[in-house]
Parts: C-alpha cells; structure tokens; sequence
C-alpha cells in the first residue's frame, strides 16, 4: 500500500527528491504515526529520520524506510553531504523560518512547492482509506443516535457537546476531526459555534455538527435537531435545506463538476428566498485532514473522480433566529455515490 503511494509521489514531483515534514503526511506515505521526523524520498532511497524516541516505533510502522537515528545523523549533516538538488518541500506546510534554515544548508539548492502534486495524490482514496473513514463515520452515526436521549431543556451546549465527544472515544475513536460545534437558539445562526455555556431552551435549534478520527482518518456530520416543537418557520427552513441537500446528493456522480453539485442546492436556498443566508461552500473532501480537496463551491472547477470522499452539507442561517445545517460525508461512485452517514435527515423534535 505504502509502496503504491510512494510509486506515485516519485513519478508526479518533478525534482531529484522530497522532503516531507507533515505529520499527515509522513503517516501517508509511509505508516508512521510518531509525528516528529522527516522523509527522504527518491529513486534510489527512502529514508525516515527520526530521534531516540521513536526510531523503534518507526522500524515497525515504516519498514520500506531506512530509519536514521538523528542523534547519529542528522538532517543537517545528511543535506550537506547530498550536496546539490532539486528538492521538493509542502509549501503549505512549510515555514519561512524552515525555508530559511534549509537554503542556508545547500545554498546551491532549488526547493520547489509540491504540495498541489500530493494533495492530487491524497484525493483518491484507497480500499485502506476507505476502511477507516467509513468505521470513523460509523462511530459519529452511533454518537448521534446516542445523543438524542442526552439532549433536552435545561442542560448546556458544553454538557451536550462533551457527552457527544466521550461517547465517540469510548467506541474506539482516537480523537476528534475537529472542535465539536453545538449551537443552540439564535447561535444556531453561527456555521461554527462551538459549544458554550448557554443553557438550551424549548423551542430552539440545536445543531450538531463533529466528528472523529479513526487510525488517522476523519468523519464529519452535520444535524440540527429541534428541543420541543417546531414552528412553521422551522419546519420550512429545515425543509429547504433537507430538498437543497437531497438535490445536489442527485447530482454527484464521477466526472461532474463540483460547482454543479454546489448550484443544485444553492439554486432551491435562492429561489425559497434564503440565498443570502447561505453563506459557506457546499462542502469539502476530507481524510487525515478535515479539510482536504477538492471541494464544493460556486467558484470551484475540480471533477469528481472514483473514490473521492465529499461532505455535503447545505444550510440556512438567520441572525437573531437561528440556523439549519444538515450535512452527510459520501464517497464518489461511478455511476453516483455511497453515503457513509446513515443518521435520520428527517426533522427530529425532541
């Protein structure tokens, strides 16, 4: 598996070698989870360096790689005997300071961007990827149903929120995809409000939106729920977003447009009378990052390819009302998609 993708990063990066320094990407290119290290990666050698700490971790998880103990060699030694390169570093992860320590070790060197060319790699998920992200989902499903017998008047959004989060790490999450947003009331209008203090009341919105990272890969989902009985108004903002949503899920499908996917449900939150309170892009892919590309807006251009995952994930935010999201996590098909998030959609009343 590790052999493919590193197949893949020496044919794409149009220099002698790669430097990768990214927690995220030193666990994908070669199953080490310590963190703290940096691969070497060319034609002729893989190397994985790393300190006392880990070098036994890393020999077990990375066993393509030469692990180099740094106390032994160092990166700095080790550059300046390479003498000069072209390398390639993840610009997006990079620091100027870093940039700056490196050119001053091969002052002859070219350090080229490639982090487009991996982030092209990481796009396409494989049978491995899928595992984890669909367990990770299966775990935020579970979380929710769990919930919904938590959830009522009187308790806060950090009560909610922090059940929600312990419940995920008893069920074999190994963290959170990102900080828990539960947003109640007229703070259901913030896309991301996390959880406070506020105490939830009868007849306010409540939305969910969380995840977790199962052996590295992430889920996110998106529900809002209503504490009490809804309104006319409720029922009809959380109907747009529920048609808006199951539109442009029938649109996804290998070789669309994701700026398609966006208009499908853009176009029905317009023409209700709520395109300006529908702010945010459609969605985003994730995997070892919540973020990942492509994603979903009115200004992207990417196609949707096989084995792509895609959140989608609509809403309408009104301040001084409140807001709805709902949002599922799909993996692009050829001939449409697979949802991995299995929670109800239909609006819930609690």
């Amino acid at each position: 598996m590790y052999t493919e993708r590193l197949k893949k990063l020496v044919s794409v990066i149009p220099a002698n070698a790669t430097l990768i320094f990214s927690p995220e990407n030193l666990y994908y290119f070669s199953g080490f989870t310590g963190g703290e290290g940096l691969l070497f990666v060319d034609k002729s050698k893989l190397l994985l360096f790393t300190d006392s700490r880990y070098t036994v971790q890393a020999r077990e998880e990375a066993p393509d790689f030469e692990v180099i103990d740094t106390a032994k060699l160092s990166v700095s030694e080790f550059l300046k005997q390479q003498g000069d390169k072209a390398y390639g570093i993840e610009d997006d992860y990079v620091t100027f300071a870093k940039y700056a320590s490196l050119k001053k070790l091969a002052p002859k060197s070219v350090f080229s961007p490639v982090s487009s060319h991996i982030d092209k790699i990481r796009m396409i998920k494989d049978t491995l990827e899928l595992e984890y992200i669909k367990k990770a989902a299966q775990i935020s499903d579970s979380a929710f149903s769990y919930i919904l017998d938590k959830i009522q008047a009187g308790k806060t959004e950090r009560e909610i929120s922090l059940d929600l989060e312990y419940f995920m790490l008893r069920q074999g999450a190994d963290g959170l995809s990102f900080d828990t947003i539960c947003a109640s009331g007229v703070r259901s209008c913030m896309p991301h409000g996390v959880a406070t203090d506020k105490v939830i009341e009868k007849g306010d919105f409540l939305t969910l939106d969380f995840g977790c990272k199962y052996r590295g890969y992430c889920s996110d989902m998106t529900r809002t729920v209503v504490v009490g009985k809804a309104t006319d108004k409720q029922k009809e903002i959380y109907d747009t977003v529920l048609t808006a949503q199951k539109a442009s899920l029938s649109k996804i499908c290998a070789g669309v447009n994701t700026k398609d996917v966006d208009a499908a449900a853009r176009d029905i939150i317009t023409t209700a009378g709520y395109g300006e309170n529908f702010g945010h892009g459609l969605g985003h892919s994730l995997g070892l990052k919540v973020h990942e590309a492509p994603s979903c807006s009115p200004r992207s251009t990417d196609i949707l390819k096989e084995n792509m995952m895609m959140t989608v994930e609509p809403g309408i935010y009104i301040d001084g009302f409140g807001g709805v999201r709902t949002e599922d996590l799909v993996c692009v098909t050829a001939d449409g998609y697979e949802n991995f998030t299995t929670s109800q959609k239909e609006l819930i009343e609690l």
